[in-house]
C-alpha cells in the first residue's frame, strides 16, 4: 500500500509527469498521428523541466540572499516556506495527504464536467502541499479516518476549481485570450493587486517605460534583472560582511565576486523560466483542446504561476522588490510589536510579489503593480501571524505555509472548526460551494451581455 501511495504521489505530484500524461490524452482524443503524440507529448515534458529547472536556479540564487540578509539585520523568527512546513508534516499525515489528493483530483474534474467551474488544475506541487494543509487543518477540528479523507478531498476539489475562476477575469487581460487558466495558490494576493492595481487607471504599462537612450539596454529584461540584482546582492554582502560571506556562504570565493555571480545567476534563472513557459504554452493548449471538447467541454487548463512571466518582464521585477520592501517594513513592525516576527521569505516574495505585479500591472499599469505587489507583501507577513495558532504543534515550528490562499483557507477553516465543530466546516464548504456556482453564473451573464453590447457598438 505505501508503495503505491508513494508511486501516485511521485506520479500526481510533479507537474511535468501530470501535464505530460494530460497532453498525451488530449492528443489521443484528437486522433492525432503517432508522430504528433510524441511530440507534443515530449515537448509538454519537456517544457515543464526547462521552467522546474529555471524555478530551481532561481530559488538557488536566493538562498544565500536570504542569509546575508539575516545576517546582516541580525533578526529572528518565523520563516514562511511551503516546502520547509510540508516537509515536517509529511511523517505524520504523508498517506492520508495522497489520498486526499488523488479523490481531491477526481473531484475536480467532476466539478469541472458537471458546473460552471470549468477549471482543471495542474500545478500537482502545489496540489500536494494543499492536501498536507488540509490534512492538518481538518485533524486539529477533530476529523480523522476515512470522514477525514472525504471531507478534505471535496474541499480540495472545490479549492481547485474556485480560485482558477477568481483569477480569470484578470488572466484574460494579462494573456488577451481565454484559452488558458492560472492555478497557484497566491491567488488571494493576485485578484486584491488587480483589484488595487483599478485605482490606477490611465498608469502606462510596466512594459511601456522609457529609458534614456543611453540606457536603452536596460528594455532587455534579461539584462535590466541581471544588474538590478547584482546590486542588491552587492549591497546586501556589503551589510553581511566580507568574513560572513567567505567563511559561511561562499566557500572561499571573494564576496564582491559571489555577489554578482548569484545576481547574474538569479537572472539565468528567470530566462530558463520564461522559455520553459514559452514552450509549455504552444503545446499545452492544442493538446488540452481534445480534453476540452471531448470529456470535460469548455475546460480551462489552470496552470503554474510563471505562466504570466512573459506577458509582463519588468512587472516581474518591479513586483518582486516592491513585494519584498512591504515584507521588511512588516517584519520591523511585528519585531516592535513585541510578537511573533514573520521574517520576508525571498523565495515567495519573488514568486507571489513578481505575480502579484504581473496582475496589478494589467489594471493599473506601474502604479498598479507597485501598489498591488507592495498590499501583496503585507499580506503574506501578517496573515501568518493570524494563521499559526490554528496550525495545532506545527504551529510552534519555525517555519509555516507561505502563500495567501493556504493561510486565508487556513484561518476561514481553522476558526469555523474551532467555534463550530465538524458539522460547520462541512456547512462552509457547501455554502462556499454553491455561492462560488452561483456568482460565477452571475459574472458569466454580465460578461455576455458587455460583450453584446460592444458587438453592436
Amino acid at each position: 500500500m505505501d508503495g503505491f501511495v508513494s508511486l501516485l504521489v511521485d506520479i500526481l505530484s510533479v507537474p511535468a509527469v501530470l501535464v505530460a500524461i494530460i497532453a498525451f490524452v488530449g492528443l489521443l482524443i484528437q486522433k492525432k498521428s503517432a508522430s504528433e503524440i510524441t511530440k507534443g507529448t515530449t515537448k509538454t515534458f519537456l517544457g515543464f523541466i526547462v521552467l522546474s529547472a529555471g524555478a530551481a536556479v532561481v530559488s538557488g540564487s536566493l538562498k544565500p540572499f536570504g542569509e546575508m540578509f539575516q545576517e546582516a539585520f541580525g533578526v529572528q523568527g518565523v520563516v514562511p516556506n511551503n516546502e520547509a512546513i510540508i516537509s515536517i508534516a509529511i511523517e505524520e499525515f504523508g498517506t492520508t495527504a495522497a489520498l486526499i489528493m488523488f479523490f481531491g483530483m477526481i473531484a475536480n474534474i467532476l466539478l469541472a464536467r458537471f458546473s460552471n467551474l470549468k477549471y482543471i488544475f495542474l500545478t500537482g506541487h502545489h496540489t500536494f502541499y494543499m492536501a498536507c494543509f488540509l490534512a492538518i487543518v481538518l485533524s486539529v477540528a477533530n476529523f480523522s479516518g476515512m470522514v477525514l479523507i472525504i471531507v478534505g478531498s471535496i474541499a480540495l476539489g472545490i479549492i481547485m476549481a474556485i480560485f482558477p475562476a477568481m483569477a480569470q477575469p484578470t488572466m484574460r487581460r494579462i494573456t488577451g485570450n481565454d484559452n488558458v487558466g492560472f492555478g497557484h495558490f497566491g491567488t488571494v494576493g493576485y485578484v486584491a493587486s488587480a483589484g488595487i492595481g483599478k485605482l490606477f487607471k490611465g498608469s502606462r504599462s510596466t512594459e511601456d517605460i522609457n529609458f534614456p537612450k543611453g540606457l536603452s539596454f536596460l528594455r532587455d529584461s534579461s539584462v535590466s534583472i541581471s544588474l538590478t540584482m547584482t546590486i542588491i546582492y552587492i549591497l546586501a554582502a556589503l551589510f553581511a560582511g566580507q568574513t560572513f560571506i567567505e567563511n559561511n556562504i561562499s566557500g572561499g570565493t571573494n564576496y564582491i565576486v559571489f555577489s554578482i555571480i548569484q545576481g547574474v545567476t538569479f537572472a539565468a534563472g528567470v530566462f530558463i523560466i520564461l522559455s520553459g513557459v514559452r514552450l509549455i504554452l504552444a503545446e499545452i493548449i492544442p493538446a488540452f483542446k481534445g480534453i476540452s471538447e471531448k470529456l470535460v467541454p469548455n475546460s480551462k487548463p489552470a496552470l503554474d504561476c510563471p505562466i504570466v512571466f512573459p506577458f509582463a518582464p519588468n512587472a516581474v521585477l518591479i513586483g518582486f522588490f516592491s513585494s519584498f520592501i512591504a515584507g521588511v517594513l512588516g517584519m520591523f513592525a511585528l519585531f516592535f510589536t513585541g510578537g511573533v516576527v514573520i521574517l520576508p521569505g525571498v523565495v515567495p516574495h519573488f514568486f507571489l510579489g513578481a505575480t502579484s505585479g504581473v496582475f496589478g500591472n494589467a489594471t493599473g499599469g506601474v502604479k498598479g503593480a507597485i501598489a498591488g505587489s507592495f498590499v501583496n507583501g503585507l499580506i503574506i507577513t501578517f496573515l501568518p501571524v493570524l494563521f499559526l495558532p490554528l496550525l495545532g504543534d506545527l504551529g510552534n515550528a519555525s517555519t509555516t505555509f507561505s502563500d495567501t490562499d493556504f493561510l486565508v483557507v487556513g484561518i476561514v477553516l481553522g476558526n469555523v472548526g474551532k467555534f463550530l465543530g465538524q458539522p460547520g466546516v462541512i456547512a462552509t464548504i457547501i455554502l462556499v460551494l454553491i455561492a462560488s456556482i452561483a456568482i460565477k453564473s452571475k459574472l458569466g451573464k454580465k460578461s455576455h451581455s458587455e460583450n453584446d453590447l460592444e458587438k453592436i457598438s
